[in-house]
């Protein structure tokens, strides 16, 4: 039953990670090369359809970490499966605190409402989720690393 929760809690977590780093790494330079104000209403698109689902993807990971972390507390790697969740805990503040306020602007954003600074917002936007993704990553190294 252990070797079934890891399994599944570290594929889970890997796609969200996947997800994510391809939201950093490929749709924003994307959307940034399109041409005049469409990659700002392809920001708010995105922000609107993963901002409905990332949510519960973070917190069902969460739950899984928890889950394993207590199930598998005797067994080898524990103290990787709590480090990891202390990680993902992390991001979540990280995204309520710095990446969801401008992504809730963004995504109501049109070309005839949105701020004189929104290219700003939207840069400061990625840097946050550049350290996001840096710290997911890193959950879910020492989880394939608790596998072991």
């Amino acid at each position: 039953m252990l070797d079934t929760l890891q399994v599944v809690t570290t594929v889970v977590v890997g796609l969200m990670v996947g997800v994510e780093f391809s939201v950093a790494f490929i749709m924003s330079r994307i959307l940034d090369a399109l041409p005049e104000d469409s990659g700002q209403l392809g920001h708010a698109h995105g922000g609107r359809m993963l901002g409905t689902l990332m949510p519960f993807w973070y917190i069902g990971s969460l739950v899984l970490i928890a889950v394993w972390a207590v199930t598998g507390w005797q067994h080898h790697g524990a103290a990787l499966v709590a480090t990891a969740a202390g990680l993902l805990i992390l991001s979540v503040v990280m995204s309520i605190l710095l990446l969801v306020p401008i992504n809730n602007r963004n995504k109501t954003w049109t070309p005839e409402n949105r701020p004189a600074d929104w290219k700003e917002q939207l840069q400061r936007w990625n840097r946050y989720h550049y350290v996001r993704v840096a710290v997911i990553v890193t959950a879910f190294t020492l989880l394939v690393a608790a596998l072991a």
